[in-house]
């Protein structure tokens, strides 16, 4: 056989075998028919909060498919966190194609002592919970079995007995850090304390946290060069609650940062806020407007470029934020302003916006950026900011302006299908390679 068909020949059979077969096209085509009689799931939840690896292999009578387009049900996943630091779940399971209009909601709490094996399997559970209504008229459901464990009588009554902290939750927490090398050495000592008491009328929040820094390098020449930092904050919140829509509060603050020049720094305001949507639906939707009216006293470790030591102004801020989690994706945005009354040439204005977009099939849009304008740094330090502090950005420079942005795509095409978990020798996905 001449060289030329041979070669032709095996081209032709490498292209078939890349080529799929009928059967398996159909199977890659998720038409609701016999070859894919399992309902087909879209879990849109981030990873912080979903196992998706666990969701597989705990609920496998679904098809898990990787796009809202090729998907029968979209059960979205959102979260806040509770006043007992745990986090509270909503699912939110919305049907489509011949399933549009049924939608169901699934909320599950956790504790702040909840292990994460224990958080998942609460959410594993309404899941399997929420699922069972769609499932039903599928292939998998005759092969579904519901079973009711009750609750012991001790967990009944513990349920409704008195809680001796009356809602209160506290946490405190302390920390260190050391590290060094043979020219450079560093240490830094933390620690925090909270406690807060949240019902529906009536919010406290108190926190207080306090750090310490120090590092150490010798230079070329011999010298050694010793920085030091100090960041210390108390904050105290009080809100009460008036109406689905209407809030109120106080929020006090005392500060003491080598960063800002402040040797202490004193605020205290009363805010108004406004939720055009009820806050109840504020883990999907939310459009808020604040305003607070209050005095900030300072007093500066160094004297400032205005000749100051200390001083004590009325300030005024004005905040416009908006959440929304959504189908088609996620946005967070935030417009600030901030004045001080004796001079509203010192001022700050803050905009900030986050976008996790679906384009179309496949394709995601994700931008995130912030921009300020800079007129209220009145504590910068006349004496100037010695070099080394500056490199290790240990003092706050004087600027005009602040700006960030990150924008980027990502296109995923090839299998709909979302089910198989195999864990072994971990992934190549975020790995770095030198």
């Amino acid at each position: 056989m001449p060289m030329e068909l041979r070669a032709a020949g095996l081209l032709l059979a490498v292209a078939a075998s890349l080529i799929p077969s009928r059967a398996s096209a159909q199977q890659q085509v998720p038409d609701g028919g016999p070859e894919d009689p399992l309902l087909r799931v879209f879990l849109d939840c981030e990873r912080r909060m979903c196992d998706f690896d666990h969701f597989r292999r705990e609920v496998s009578f679904v098809n898990y498919v990787r796009d809202r387009a090729d998907a029968e049900l979209h059960v979205l996943v959102t979260s806040q966190e509770t006043a007992a630091g745990g986090e509270a779940y909503e699912m939110y399971f919305m049907g489509l194609e011949e399933r549009t209009g049924q939608q169901d909601t699934l909320r599950f709490v956790s504790q702040e002592s909840d292990t994460d094996d224990e958080e998942r399997a609460g959410l594993t559970q309404i899941f399997k919970l929420g699922l069972v209504r769609y499932v039903a008229p599928t292939s998998a459901g005759p092969l579904l079995d519901i079973r009711y464990s009750a609750p012991e009588q001790v967990q009944q009554q513990a349920s409704t007995g008195t809680d001796p902290w009356n809602l209160w939750v506290f946490s405190i927490r302390a920390g260190a850090e050391l590290d060094g090398e043979s020219r450079e050495s560093s240490q830094a000592f933390d620690g925090s304390f909270s406690a807060s008491r949240t019902t529906e009328d009536l919010k406290i929040d108190i926190s207080s946290y306090a750090e310490y820094e120090e590092e150490e390098f010798e230079l070329n020449e011999g010298e050694v060069l010793v920085s030091t930092a100090r960041n210390i904050n108390h904050e105290g919140l009080v809100v009460w609650s008036f109406g689905p829509n209407w809030s109120a509060g106080v929020r006090a603050s005392v500060l003491t940062s080598t960063r800002v020049n402040q040797d202490l720094a004193i605020r205290a305001a009363p805010a108004l806020q406004y939720s055009i949507f009820p806050y109840a639906e504020s883990t999907r939707r939310q459009i808020t407007f604040l305003y607070s009216l209050g005095v900030a006293s300072f007093d500066y470790e160094e004297v400032t470029l205005f000749d100051r030591t200390a001083e004590t102004h009325a300030e005024q801020r004005m905040e416009v934020s908006a959440e929304f989690q959504q189908p088609w994706g996620e946005v967070n945005s935030a417009l600030e302003a901030s004045t001080f009354i004796h001079d509203p040439s010192l001022h700050r204005i803050d905009l900030f916006a986050r976008v996790e977009y679906r384009i179309l099939r496949g394709l995601n849009l994700d931008l995130e950026g912030s921009v300020a304008r800079v007129k209220d740094q009145i504590y910068l330090s006349r004496g100037g900011i010695p070099d080394e502090e500056i490199l290790l950005e240990r003092r706050q420079l004087g600027t005009d302006f602040e700006y960030e942005l990150e924008i980027g795509f990502s296109f995923t095409f090839g299998s709909v299908f979302n089910n198989v978990v195999n864990p072994r020798m971990g992934s190549n996905r975020g790995r770095r390679f030198f």
